[in-house]
């Protein structure tokens, strides 16, 4: 299988399934001397956690993080990190009814019908039990990161029809949908609480905002700032859309208003709005990087639904095991770490744009 590996000089390898001993990934490209110990990845680690709320499977899982390479005495090597999580709460004998049976909404056709066999078992390498590996990868992004004084900050901003109105990030800790106005998290739980009832699951939209971005950041054809966090987010399992600055409303908009005007500010050069979303012509142009990510509904839900086997025959399945009833709260940290992977990457991409700045660096 190909497509487990993603960047050009921050390289990142997830490995590992849903129900198999553990997940892990492999980190190569990422600079020596970034100060990294184990508690740094499992704080963000803790964020995605399976367990903590009713709103998330209920599967235990402490996803306890090893270090078993590339860091020596608190501090990156420049060698290849290893990162390892073992997996000690997995119910496979859930997933049995369903070993010949493709579930709507779900991978198990397609996976099926390319390789000609899956591991059925939670979904095995395309659950989202999967993304804690690269949780892990964007804990060290985002230590990379911080050294060039970039930050990322994400949150729920709706779930279904209820959307966040009064930002106040401060709020994402203080509810467990992590969204930033407490009144909509508790509309947003009451919303969740009904389709729970209803054996049903509700999808969301995830906001990310990345200050500190230098002017330029972003290759200018086929690798722009924005086609590479677009396929890093669309490559999370239940993201259907993604959209930066105005999105789709830019679509009934004017010339006249879309464009962000320029202006000087202590030698620096400042825009007016935002429409852009921070990226004009594929680079990072020194505004804040706003995108927005749509989640449809959690696929696995406890209501009957029709389908067919992998013999072709038709039938009815009710999905049983335990399963989000969304998961956009968890996925608030999954979307940060892959903006992290990427910026990252392109971060040290950009290293090599200029003649002179290489010149500088060796001389």
């Amino acid at each position: 299988m190909s497509g487990s590996t993603y960047g050009n000089i921050f390289k990142v390898t997830t490995w590992g399934e849903s129900h198999g001993r553990a997940l892990g990934v492999v980190i190569d490209g990422c600079p020596a001397g970034i100060a990294l110990k184990e508690k740094d990845i499992q704080k963000e680690m803790d964020r995605r956690k399976p367990g903590s709320t009713k709103y998330g499977t209920q599967r235990r899982e402490g996803d306890n993080v090893e270090i078993l390479s590339g860091v020596f005495e608190g501090r990156t090597t420049g060698t290849p990190i290893s990162l390892i999580l073992y997996n000690q709460d997995q119910r496979s004998r859930d997933y049995s009814n369903i070993q010949n049976i493709f579930r709507p909404g779900h991978a198990d056709m397609g996976f099926e019908m390319k390789y000609g066999i899956r591991d059925y078992r939670g979904g095995g390498r395309s659950s989202g039990r999967e993304t804690a590996a690269r949780v892990a990868a964007g804990a060290v992004a985002k230590k990379l990161l911080k050294e060039l004084g970039v930050k990322i900050n994400a949150y729920t901003l709706s779930i279904g029809d209820v959307r966040a109105e009064n930002i106040n990030l401060e709020c994402c800790k203080e509810n467990p949908l992590y969204m930033p106005d407490n009144e909509a998290a508790k509309r947003a739980s009451e919303l969740l609480d009904k389709a729970m009832a209803e054996r049903d699951s509700v999808g969301g939209v995830i906001e990310c905002r990345t200050k500190g971005l230098p002017i330029g950041i972003g290759e200018p054809v086929f690798d722009k700032l924005d086609a590479c966090i677009a396929k890093a987010v669309t490559s999370i399992g239940a993201v259907k859309g993604i959209e930066f600055g105005d999105g789709f409303k830019a679509a009934l908009s004017k010339g006249s208003v879309n464009n962000d005007d320029f202006y000087i500010r202590s030698g620096r050069i400042k825009k007016h709005t935002n429409h852009s979303g921070g990226v004009l012509g594929g680079f990072s142009d020194g505004a804040e990087l706003v995108f927005r990510a749509a989640f449809k509904p959690t696929p696995s839900i406890a209501k009957v639904q029709k389908t067919i086997t992998n013999t072709g025959e038709s039938t009815e399945i009710v999905i049983t095991g335990r399963h989000d009833p969304i998961v956009v709260p968890r996925a608030v940290v999954v979307v940060e770490a892959m903006t992290a992977i990427t910026l990252a990457d392109l971060m040290l991409m950009n290293m090599a744009a200029r003649i002179d700045k290489i010149k500088e660096f060796y001389s």
